[in-house]
């Protein structure tokens, strides 16, 4: 099966509440690759590659507000090339 790309950019209450973590977890239980990073203005990026339903699974995940601790607002989706040759899924 294809392997597709998905980057998010989710907004709220997601850094220092253990979202990444909790995110790198989920996508790990998921097979997926990619990673999930703080960016400056308070939002968290994730990087997601794999199969289709897995993707979209982690999406899910996402839009229904991650971890409890966490507050989802809303979340941006880019399409993406998935990245070759990365191994696992970090947090940055």
């Amino acid at each position: 099966m294809a392997t597709v790309g998905l980057r998010a950019w989710v907004h709220g209450r997601v850094q220092g509440v253990g979202f990444r973590y909790s995110t790198q977890r989920e996508a790990k239980t998921l097979g997926l690759t990619g990673y999930a990073k703080n960016l400056d203005d308070g939002s968290v990026e994730v990087l997601m590659c794999g199969e289709p339903q897995q993707v979209d699974a982690l999406l899910a995940w996402l839009k229904a507000g991650g971890p409890q601790s966490a507050r989802v607002d809303r979340v941006l989706t880019e399409p993406c090339q998935p990245q070759t040759g990365q191994k696992g899924f970090t947090t940055g």
